[in-house]
This record gives structure tokens, C-alpha cells and sequence, in this order.
């Protein structure tokens, strides 16, 4: 018979173990060397139980954490009873170690109490670059995992509290950027023990028995909670689909498909019928299609619930083997955890709409940024991300989509970039950074507007372009919304030439200026449901022009043009 456990103490131990995930955070903030750890937070924190199932994802973008278990369990699989106190492991292979792409490195460190293994304190980070065809973690050319970096299986990286030299070393000659690896590794090493630190005196606190009773609690409580938010949508088969408009390489169709099936307090998330994996980098791995839907599950659900992998015991996944979803060994991955999993998570939410069209949110915007790598001054490498020019996000039934925001498998947990830091940092100056009129999405509440963004390189340097959004829209309209405009990007050259950007690959040049238009987010509802006030504001603020706020609104400002003629405006709109 299972131990009744105290409630106070449950929620209290969740707490906990969420608290220790932030400290874990703070510490990598703190102390990372390469600005997209110590600006951008392209990494998180989890803690794993000793059975290997994540029971804290509280810091960080669920896109790394929701497979964090598959990482762990692979460290148990290969060490298993080998772990001891003092260890730390790495990896980042998607088939042979259970992560999600390669660039995204994971070290885990394993927790001991009295000589008892109790949990593992883990830092999911990409790196600045790990080798490979092109330099900054991204090659748009690839077409095998081989020509994309390094592939790590679950390695020991410390053993008994002494550092493998021989194999930092390998470490450091296998990325362009040795001077930021040394010290992030370092970052992340720290990160863990402080979490290993704050977990042991949790167990300690509660005695290891006790404790370790409350970590299958709170799973099991996260299973009962989203069981029971699963039992109050409708029963049925709902059936979506999202696309992309490119394999890397030419343009054509590739098709998420998705049938999901509610059967009481159940769940089954099915992608037979899915395209087959393509020639370029966009393919997910199983680990990061499981982390996808379950992003779309938490964003959709009530957001209350607990978040650990218990949540997700009532979800079956059905994704055949050589398609996009879960593709064969040594396909190339390095863009999955972005796209396909961006249409992977809208798949997923098209079909929740279906089962309830309230809860639904319109489409984020797919970003268009890319990277670019040049050498500073003192001859290091740089890697540039041009994350201020990111895309709209999608709105939802009470709010407009936000304005500008990571990528939507981070759920806003990327953080934007403080352009007079970059600058400060990095061979670049920026020239505009400001919301665009007329892309947000119309609806009741609308998508969010992208932004206009013009940067010099200043530097010569190598251009790794990803513009997914470039060229059609991809925020998606709900409920009577309309979707958000498309991307668009130019090069200037100092000669004055100006040329379109490739959606994807590579390119070198002298400096050169970057002129970016940013997709906007899908809209919510009809747009003439809208609050004039909110569409004069709008008007104002220079998100919608007037010519928007006349025929797609129907909003008449009073000729002082700082208040809605409501007469005009109820005239208009019967007449639209």
C-alpha cells in the first residue's frame, strides 16, 4: 500500500525543487561566458529523480526540457549502477544519447546522500559552435548529421570530482569558439553542483525515503491534475495539419499531419500520414517532437498544472520512423528544435481547437533571423544572432499577441536582446529596431506586429540564413482572425546593390547591411469585434495605418484624432 503523503508537504516539495531549478539559472546567467547564455538564456535547468523522469522544468524553454528525460535515462542505460558521487556526464546525440539536436549540450550530475543515488541536477545549453560545416552551431547546407558538429554519446566528463583533461581538451579543439566553451562548460558545471548542493539538503531535510516517496508524489500528482484537464475536453478525433514551404533547398510543400484522439482521460497523438524526413536540417528528432507536444499541451491546457514529466504519462505518441518528426539515424537536425517543431506545436493546436475553439491561440509568426560569424579585432570568432529582428506571436480570446518574441517552442522564454549591449559586444550597429505597421494579424484581439530592423556587420563575415518566415504567412487567424504578414529581408551592400535574402543557407561577404521586416502573429476573433479605443490606440502607435483602421476595422476617428467617432464608427461597421 503507497504512503498517503501530506499535502502541504507535496506542494511544498514541488516548490522546492522549482526554486532550485531558478537557482540553477541565476548561477549560468551569472557566470556564462557567451552573451546567448548570459543575455539571451538559450539554456535551461531541470532535475531529474533517480528513475531518470524530470520532477522540476521550471527554469528556462520547454523545448529543451520536455525531452530532458530522454537524456537522463540514457545516461542511467549506459552507466547505470557505475554512477558514483564526484561524476558528470555530457551528451547531445539525438539517437545514441537522447537529445535533441546537437548544438543543445546537456551535463547532468548525479545527486548522493548517504551514499544512496537520489536525483540528477542537469543544464541543457547550446553552445556557440561545436565544429561541423559552418560555423555557430548552424549549418544550412547540411544534409547528415556529420557535416553539423560533433556527436556526443553519454559521456563521463568528470569522474569521482577529477576532470578528464584529455577529453576537455577534444572538447575545445572540436568548436571555433574554444574561449567561450572553456567557460561556459565551467558555467554549466557550476550550475549543477549548486542545484546537486540544494537537492541533497532537501533530501536530508525530509530523510531519503520520505523524500524520495514526495518525488514520485509530485508526478503523480502532475499525472492526476492534466488527466483530469484532459477528461473535460469533448471525447473525439480531431485532425490538423501545418506546413512548411521549403526543404532547405527548393521550394515545396512538407506537411506535419497530425489525428489527435481524446478517449476519456487519455490522450493519442498520431503523425501517420506526416511527409517523409527531407534533405535538409529541419528534421526532429523523436526526443524533440515529444518536447514539442508537450509544449503544445502545456500552452494550450490550463496553466496552473504542474510541470514535470508526470503531465504527460496520459499522452501516447505515434510518430513513424523516417519522417519529420522522427527521423532516421544521421539525418540532418540542427533547426528542429525550432522548425519542425514550430509546426509540430501549431499542428497540435489546431487540433486542441478543434476540441476547443475558446482555448484556442492563433499561429506565432515563424522568426526569420539568422546568425552571422566574423572574426573581432584580437582575431576571436564572433557569432551574431540577429534575435532583435524577431517575429509576432499569435493572439488568444483576452490579449493580443506579443509584439515581438522568441521563437514559439520557447514560449517567450528566449529572452529579446538589448541592442545597445550588442553593440557594445559585437562589430555591429544597429539602426532601427521598431514595430511594424499593418503585419499584426487583424482580429477582436490582434496578432502581434514583427518589427522593422536594419543592422550594419561591420566586419567581414559568413551569413547562415534560416528565414523561414520569409515570403508567406505562417501566423495563422482563428475564430474569424486573420493571419499576419509575411517576412521579408534584403542585403545592402556598401556599393549600394541591394539583393533578396535566401530563406536558407550560407553566405559570404565584405560588410554589409541587413533590412528585415519580421512576419506578424494571426489575429483572434472578428476584427470588428474589436474596442475602437484599442484600434485608435493602435492607429497611434503606428501599428495599423489609417486606411486598416477605416476598411479592416472599421474605426472613424473624431476629426480632433485622438477619440473614436462612435457614431461613424457603428455607421461603418454595419456597413462592412
Amino acid at each position: 500500500m503507497s504512503q498517503i503523503l501530506d499535502p502541504v508537504v507535496l506542494a511544498l516539495t514541488q516548490n522546492r525543487l522549482d526554486h532550485i531549478s531558478h537557482q540553477m539559472g541565476w548561477v549560468m546567467v551569472r557566470t556564462a561566458r557567451s552573451p546567448i547564455f548570459s543575455q539571451a538564456h538559450d539554456f535551461s535547468c531541470f532535475i531529474a529523480g533517480p528513475s531518470g523522469e524530470v520532477v522540476s522544468q521550471a527554469d528556462g524553454i520547454p523545448i529543451h526540457t520536455g525531452s530532458g528525460g530522454f537524456g537522463v535515462r540514457a545516461i542511467l542505460r549506459d552507466f547505470g549502477d557505475e554512477l558514483a558521487e564526484g561524476d558528470v556526464y555530457l551528451l547531445n546525440d539525438p539517437w545514441a544519447a537522447g537529445g535533441n539536436h546537437l548544438p543543445d549540450w546537456v551535463i547532468a550530475r548525479p545527486v548522493f546522500v548517504k551514499d544512496e543515488m537520489v536525483g540528477l541536477t542537469c543544464n541543457r545549453a547550446h553552445q556557440s559552435d561545436i565544429g561541423g560545416g559552418a560555423a555557430g552551431a548552424y549549418n544550412p547546407t547540411a544534409t547528415e548529421a556529420w557535416q553539423e558538429g560533433v556527436r556526443l554519446p553519454v559521456l563521463k566528463l568528470i569522474e569521482r570530482g577529477k576532470t578528464r583533461e584529455d577529453l576537455w581538451k577534444l572538447l575545445l579543439l572540436n568548436t571555433r569558439t574554444p574561449h567561450l566553451l572553456d567557460g561556459d562548460l565551467r558555467a554549466m558545471l557550476g550550475s549543477t553542483r549548486i542545484g546537486m548542493e540544494r537537492v541533497a539538503a532537501l533530501v536530508e531535510e525530509l530523510g531519503i525515503e520520505e523524500a524520495l516517496q514526495y518525488f514520485k508524489g509530485v508526478l503523480d500528482h502532475a499525472d492526476r491534475s492534466v488527466r483530469a484537464e484532459i477528461d473535460r475536453l469533448p471525447d473525439g478525433v480531431y485532425e490538423a495539419e501545418d506546413r512548411s514551404d521549403n526543404d532547405c533547398f527548393d521550394i515545396r510543400d512538407v506537411t506535419v499531419r497530425v489525428k489527435l484522439t481524446i478517449d476519456g482521460d487519455q490522450m493519442n497523438v498520431d503523425f501517420s500520414g506526416t511527409d517523409e524526413q527531407i534533405r535538409g536540417f529541419k528534421n526532429s528528432s523523436l526526443g524533440n517532437t515529444y518536447s514539442a507536444i508537450y509544449t503544445a499541451l502545456a500552452s494550450f491546457l490550463d496553466p496552473g498544472l504542474p510541470h514535470n514529466e508526470g503531465a504527460f504519462r496520459c499522452v501516447d505518441v505515434i510518430a513513424p520512423e523516417g519522417t519529420v518528426v522522427n527521423a532516421l539515424e544521421g539525418a540532418s537536425t540542427t533547426m528542429c528544435t525550432v522548425f519542425f517543431a514550430h509546426e509540430i506545436i501549431h499542428a497540435v493546436w489546431k487540433a486542441l481547437a478543434l476540441a476547443d475553439p475558446d482555448r484556442g491561440c492563433a499561429g506565432w509568426a515563424k522568426n526569420v533571423f539568422g546568425i552571422s560569424v566574423g572574426k573581432e579585432e584580437n582575431g576571436n570568432p564572433y557569432v551574431f544572432y540577429h534575435g532583435a529582428a524577431a517575429a509576432g506571436a499569435g493572439a488568444v480570446d483576452g490579449r493580443d499577441g506579443f509584439n515581438q518574441i522568441g521563437h514559439v517552442c520557447t514560449l517567450g522564454g528566449l529572452t529579446m536582446p538589448n541592442v545597445e549591449v550588442y553593440e557594445q559586444l559585437y562589430p555591429v550597429r544597429f539602426y532601427r529596431q521598431e514595430f511594424r505597421t499593418d503585419a499584426a494579424g487583424p482580429g477582436k484581439y490582434r496578432g502581434g506586429s514583427g518589427c522593422d530592423y536594419e543592422v550594419d556587420i561591420l566586419t567581414p563575415a559568413v551569413h547562415s540564413f534560416r528565414g523561414e518566415g520569409l515570403n508567406y504567412e505562417t501566423g495563422y487567424g482563428l475564430n474569424g482572425g486573420s493571419a499576419g504578414a509575411a517576412g521579408k529581408m534584403h542585403l545592402r551592400y556598401r556599393s549600394g546593390k541591394t539583393e533578396e535574402a535566401p530563406k536558407f543557407g550560407l553566405r559570404q561577404t565584405e560588410e554589409v547591411h541587413f533590412v528585415t521586416q519580421s512576419p506578424g502573429g494571426g489575429g483572434y476573433g472578428s476584427p470588428l469585434d474589436r474596442d475602437p479605443e484599442l484600434v485608435l490606440r493602435d492607429w497611434r502607435d503606428g501599428i495599423i495605418s489609417e486606411n486598416s483602421m477605416r476598411k479592416i476595422y472599421g474605426v472613424i476617428p473624431a476629426e480632433d484624432k485622438r477619440t473614436v467617432d462612435l457614431q461613424a464608427t457603428r455607421t461603418q461597421r454595419r456597413s462592412m
